[in-house]
């Protein structure tokens, strides 16, 4: 392996991982989970069952993007949707080493728990004064005499700073120009289209065979979700036979139907983890789904499957990494336009056929709004797994929204920033007049 391809590994590694929920509420569980440990380090309770009492409150404090995607969501095996929930599943249960699986020990005696907590309005959550779009802190204060705090910023998992009665324990923010390791940016990576199409060509297959985990975890949750009992059964009902006359039984609805399949189950509180792609369930769900659905239909390879993942997965990457982890641009056209990637590349398409498929993405659903994770979110998948196709096919078949078009521009890196642009900047004032309306219902 080159290190330039160790590079690479390096950086899928990273922001392709296992998450347990939604990862806005995830994250705030993190976060409160990391405080409680730092209580029970310094504080050494003697009852070892003490986050099962009632000696502790809970303040939390995030982001206005993480309290409008965590707003809506299911929090895993619960039935309830929120922050707050997670907050005290976080405090009740939550393993910090976990990273987004944080709630992997989820049992009913912890749900019991966490709902009294609630209940008992011994948690509560507010919009912090910060310009960082992902941004949590917990605080735990016990019986009024000590507090512990921790602080994740801009990635759901990257815990930056921790504190014991005021005094800081551990800070990791980022001062210095050069970064390395977790620190560095999707941009540090300097990818490009062309370069990240010869990577998944030409690199080992043993170097990328772990990408087939998103078959594993995402294929698992579609068919959870196929039994109809998730959400707005988005998926469901697109295949039911009694829609066959409108939906058809072809690739199409196939794709749509599974990919929505695993959303519903996701957003509606499903206790299976998803496959993320950069720190996104729903993202990790829509930028593969399509794919695995075309190598389940036609029996392609394990080999063929990985390289079309590695591919699909770093195209949402790049892109994302002009976006940031969360903006106003919904991040279902990322994703499918990583699967539309996935899928020509999987029918024997080249390196302009790739580039045609983003053009005609970005020139089809550019501006699909993000309003808070939701199980309103499945129908957003489906959406943008219809637009995949329909731009793979038509790159196949030498078709491309023209440079003249809109934001398109000949050079494919030249409009990826453009999209970037959009949805980090020009969609900033739509961003905030929807947390406005949300949280004015």
């Amino acid at each position: 392996m080159t290190a330039r391809e160790s590079e690479i590994i390096e950086l899928i590694r990273k922001e392709v991982k296992p998450a347990l929920g939604c990862t806005e509420p995830i994250a705030v569980a993190l976060a409160v989970a990391k405080a409680m440990e730092i209580i029970e380090d310094r504080c050494s309770p003697a009852d070892p069952n003490w986050r099962f009492g009632s000696g502790y409150v809970l303040k939390v404090e995030v982001s206005g993007n993480i309290l409008k995607n965590g707003m809506g969501v299911g929090i895993p095996g619960t039935g309830m949707v929120g922050l707050h929930i997670a907050a005290a599943l976080g405090a009740v249960c939550g393993k910090s080493s976990y990273g987004l699986e944080v709630l992997h020990d989820l049992d009913e005696r912890s749900i019991a728990k966490a709902k009294e907590l609630v209940e008992s309005k011994s948690v509560t959550v507010g919009v912090a004064d910060t310009e960082h779009k992902l941004y949590v802190k917990a605080s735990v204060e016990v019986t009024g005499e000590h507090c512990a705090s921790a602080v994740i910023e801009d990635d759901h998992d990257r815990i930056i700073e921790t504190c014991y009665d005021g005094a800081v324990l551990s800070c990791g923010r980022v001062t210095e120009a050069v970064v390395e390791g977790d620190q560095k940016s999707t941009l540090d990576y300097h990818l490009t289209v062309k370069e990240i199409f010869d990577f998944a060509k030409s690199v080992s297959y043993e170097d990328i065979r772990f990408i087939l985990e998103s078959k594993t975890l995402n294929l698992a949750l579609a068919e959870e979700g196929m039994k109809g009992n998730y959400g707005l059964k988005v998926g469901y009902f697109i295949s039911h036979s009694a829609n066959r006359e409108v939906f058809g039984g072809d690739f199409l609805s196939y794709a749509m139907s599974m990919t929505a399949a695993a959303s519903d189950a996701r957003m509606a509180g499903c206790t299976l983890a998803a496959m993320s792609n950069s720190g996104s369930g729903n993202q990790g769900i829509t930028v593969t789904m399509p794919v695995i659905a075309y190598s389940l239909k036609y029996d392609t390879s394990d080999e063929a499957l990985a390289r079309a993942l590695v591919l699909s997965h770093l195209v949402a990457i790049h892109i994302k990494g002009y976006l940031g982890k969360l903006s106003a641009l919904c991040g279902c056209v990322i994703a499918s336009t990583g699967a539309a990637c996935g899928l020509v590349y999987l029918r024997g398409g080249d390196y302009e056929q790739i580039c045609s498929a983003i053009k005609n993405m970005v020139g089809n659903i550019t501006g699909m709004v993000c309003d808070g994770a939701k199980v309103g979110c499945a129908m957003k998948v489906a959406s943008g797994v219809s637009c995949a196709l329909q731009s793979a096919v038509l790159a196949r078949e030498g078709i491309c929204i023209s440079e003249h078009d809109g934001i398109i521009e000949k050079d494919i890196e030249k409009t990826i920033q453009n999209l970037g642009r959009i949805g980090s900047v020009g969609m900033q004032n739509t961003d905030n007049m929807i947390l406005d309306i949300m949280v004015c219902k």
